[in-house]
């Protein structure tokens, strides 16, 4: 592992110099740098090449950021994206190509290699198989920001003017081509089982095609505007099939406590040893302390300041079930329940990922903190014990990318779009992600569709099947970088605009002690008191920012003043401006012309 990681930083070097070569020229050879008559020999060499295709991979902050842009979560302010007329193509970004480019002169070369090298078959058929992985994760990247996008497999020269101005490839070229290349790679790539996480394996390939092949065959299926709803099934077919192949190598399961059940989930997202429970994850972005290689993590859940304030909103918070096995939100006046009831003898994955009674750090009991939350309902999945990372970039905990809980998800999902997940089905994936977090009746199949899912969440879906599914994944993925784009495949944008509820208030000037340890913590005024009680955050009811659903009592409503209007060409971005001025061929996303 720690030979590994130590590459992962010779990569920051490296990648610079190549990328540096690429952009040139590469038949300029400078001394200090690599050349194909010196690169290209050994599998040593191509090796620590394929290094510089992991930055392909999303950020540490990418992960446990992007759900604070998703319907679960409110933020601290307005994103444009979805404000009437507070977006354009002047503001867009994303079409970078200097990632490909590195991929596909390493094809090349690999394509043409020198008589003399030293590369066995078995190693050429594994780095073209990396090469040719990152390269799909590079394009179903760019498919799921702007859809149709050029499909280039070449290295393309700077005087190649029919490349460089030919228009964009549709979708469906361009996703048959990403599922071509991962197909490749998961016949190709090696299958040794990495317990450091660290590396691409036949496994991460598996699972990473599960996810991209659910994406497509349900982007396909809700959104009929493509046409291409009778290709839906062949993609969910893949997927399902791919994660079951992860499923049957018997290599992974879900990581278990079995001392602690009910601290399994969080050991996921807060080790700081430099390898993470490979039992359960595929893929991480391994942090290291020694190394300087961290995140803010910890910082952006401990901050007024740094990050967007995020906190989990009601309406996501009602949907994780009772330990017993039944919904929140069938009993009466679910919302009017006070916060240190609701929030009892729920799914032990509740406790793992907000502040509540029995969350300490270092310094103590930690209830909710209201300079950091405006609904109650603050995170701390990726959260240190330790202080020592609230006020800067220094976490050291390793963060998945890929694990088996999603592959199990994604498989579930699969199935049950195409109508066929049976009751060994569900016992080998829900099932075995609710008995992790001490639901009785795991195992037990829906019959009947959850109403308040089916209102709140899911309008137009009445299986009871997908709409379980479906609570799963967001509960077991949350704060993971996946919602956001879950509404976009599943067509529910509107989401988007759902009020920001917070945590019933049963009345103004009342002292609240949220984690039951004896000492209150906040108080809700219209007027913050000249006899203020030490300790006590006073949270002003102003009724334009920071209101009460019944005025002087009832849920928190958060910046409902805030326009978000969803609309249908916000499924895409628009192209940058300034490229559809160097090629006009590029076109523009539908409704994003100017």
């Amino acid at each position: 592992m720690k030979n590994k990681v130590i590459l992962s930083a010779v990569l920051l070097l490296f990648s610079y110099g190549c990328n540096s070569l690429l952009e040139d020229g590469h038949n300029q050879q400078p001394y200090d740098r690599l050349s194909p008559d010196n690169a290209f020999r050994t599998e040593g060499n191509l090796e620590l090449y394929s290094f510089s295709f992991y930055k392909i991979l999303p950020s540490f902050s990418a992960i446990y950021s992007d759900d604070q842009t998703s319907d679960i979560m409110q933020r601290r302010d307005f994103w444009t994206f979805i404000v009437p007329n507070g977006y354009s193509s002047d503001q867009s970004s994303g079409w970078s190509w200097s990632d490909l480019r590195n991929i596909n002169y390493f094809i090349e070369q690999l394509n043409n290699l020198p008589e003399d090298h030293e590369i066995s078959e078995e190693a050429l058929n594994h780095y073209m198989g990396l090469a040719r992985f990152f390269r799909a994760w590079f394009y179903f990247d760019k498919v799921i920001r702007f859809g149709d996008v050029p499909w280039y497999d070449k290295v393309l020269a700077p005087d190649d003017e029919e490349g460089l101005k030919r228009p964009r490839d549709p979708r469906s070229l361009v996703m048959d081509n990403v599922l071509e290349d991962l197909d490749f790679a998961a016949d190709h790539v090696r299958d040794e089982k990495d317990n450091s996480a660290s590396t691409i394996t036949k496994w991460a390939v598996l699972s990473f095609k599960s996810r991209v092949c659910l994406f497509e065959g349900t982007f396909r299926k809700y959104h009929s505007d493509l046409d291409l709803e009778n290709t839906a099934n062949d993609w969910l077919t893949e997927a399902s099939d791919a994660a079951k192949e992860v499923m049957e190598s018997g290599l992974y399961t879900i990581h278990e406590n079995a001392s602690e059940p009910s601290e399994s989930y969080k050991e996921l997202f807060l080790d700081r040893s430099g390898t993470p429970p490979s039992d359960e994850i595929i893929l991480a972005k391994v942090a290291s302390s020694s190394l300087s290689v961290l995140h803010d993590a910890t910082w952006i859940f401990t901050s007024p300041t740094n990050g967007l304030q995020p906190s989990f909103v009601k309406q996501f918070i009602n949907t994780y079930l009772n330990l017993d096995g039944t919904a929140f939100t069938d009993q009466a006046d679910f919302n009017k329940i006070p916060f240190v009831d609701e929030v009892q003898d729920r799914d032990y994955r509740l406790s793992q990922t907000i502040r509540m009674k029995g969350y300490t750090r270092e310094n103590g009991a930690q209830p909710p903190n209201w300079s950091y939350t405006n609904t109650g309902y603050q995170p701390i999945k990726f959260t240190l014990y330790e202080t020592f990372a609230d006020g800067s970039s220094v976490s050291d905990n390793s963060i998945p990318v890929i694990r088996f809980g999603e592959v199990l998800l994604n498989y579930a999902e699969a199935k049950a779009e195409l109508g066929s997940l049976n009751q060994s089905d569900w016992e080998a994936t829900i099932g075995k992600l609710r008995h992790r977090a001490g639901l009785a009746n795991s195992n037990v199949m829906p019959t009947s569709a959850d109403v308040y899912l089916m209102d709140t969440f899911y309008k137009g879906i009445t299986d009871p099947i997908v709409l379980e599914v479906r609570r799963e994944r967001a509960i077991e993925l949350a704060l993971e970088g996946f919602r956001f784009r879950d509404l976009l495949r599943w067509k529910l944008g509107k989401n988007m605009e759902m009020p920001w509820m917070g945590m019933y208030v049963e009345s103004l000037d009342k002292l609240y002690d949220l984690n039951e340890d004896g000492t209150p913590e906040v108080s809700f005024v219209k007027e913050t008191p000249g006899n203020k009680q030490p300790g006590v955050i006073y949270r002003t009811v102003d009724d334009v920012v920071f209101k009460l659903s019944e005025g002087d009592h009832g849920n928190i409503i958060f910046h409902d003043d805030f326009n978000r209007t969803w609309e249908d060409k916000n499924y895409l971005y628009p192209i940058p401006r300034q490229e559809t001025v160097l090629n006009p061929n590029l076109g523009q996303n539908p409704g994003w012309e100017e």
